[in-house]
Parts: C-alpha cells; structure tokens; sequence
C-alpha cells in the first residue's frame, strides 16, 4: 500500500477511534449520572457477569495496576456496592461480589446505557451493524494478540 494512503488511515483511524472513544464516555456519563464514575460502572459490570473476582483479576481485566484498582473498589465498598469476602482456604484472596444495593445500581445504570447504545446502533441496518461490530471484534483480537507479542507470550 503506498505510503501517503497508510498515513492517511493512520490519521483517519486515530482522529476517528479519539472521538468515539470521547463522546460514548461522555454520552455514557451522562446516563449513569453522579451515581458512579465510568470506571465504577465497568467495574460493577464486570462483577455483575463474573459473579465474583478478585482485586488482581479486576487489575488485568482492565490492564491498570493493583492501587487504582484498590483505591476505587475501597470507594465502592464504603458505598455499599461491593463486599468482600476471604476465602476460607487462603485468607490472602479476597474475594468482590456486589452486595444488593451495588446490583440494583448496576442494573437500573445498565437500563439507561441499554437504550442509549440502542439509540445508537438502531441508526444502522442489520447488515451495517454485524459488519461493523465483526470487524471490532477481529480489530480487538489483533489488539490483543500484538500485546501477547509484546510480553512475549
């Protein structure tokens, strides 16, 4: 591919992935309100679906170090969201689940962002939306396998 055309993507694609990226935070924020912070929603996300976890999964899953995780799920447990648990066998695992207020929190957040990707998504066919979001996928599977590379796995 000649040079000028890749710099040409390259620009597009930077541009392109920065505004998405900025407006469905923004548009995100703007439907779980002050209740949470986008990275608190994620975080009750991922809980909600793994049922429970640790601190070090939450860590890798979202590629941050142990302290800011730490730092926000300590807010997250003050507020009554999450609870943790020891295991029995190893009392240095802890485990997260969400406690009854952090679920119906997930829940009624996860509602409004529901209908707010709907918004969204509605405004392509069926066709244009399955092209893309494969195209994501294989576009997330690059990602992470050039980041295998890179440890060396």
């Amino acid at each position: 591919m000649d040079k000028d055309i890749v710099q040409e993507l390259i620009d597009r694609y930077v541009s392109v992935s920065f505004q998405v990226h900025k407006k469905a935070e923004y548009l995100i924020k703007g439907q779980i309100g002050d209740d949470l912070t986008n990275d608190q929603h994620y975080i009750l996300r991922y809980i909600h679906d793994k049922k429970e976890c640790t601190s070090t999964e939450l860590a890798d899953a979202f590629e941050v170090n142990k302290s800011a995780i730490t730092a926000i799920i300590n807010r997250m447990a003050e507020r009554g969201l999450i609870q943790r648990t020891r295991d029995d066998n190893d009392r240095r695992v802890v485990y997260l689940t969400l406690t009854a207020e952090g679920n119906t929190l997930y829940e009624t957040c996860q509602e409004k962002v529901q209908l707010l990707v709907e918004s969204i998504i509605t405004q392509f066919d069926e066709a244009e939306i399955t092209a893309f979001i494969t195209t994501y996928e294989k576009l997330a599977q690059i990602l992470v396998n050039k980041k295998a590379e890179e440890l060396g796995e």
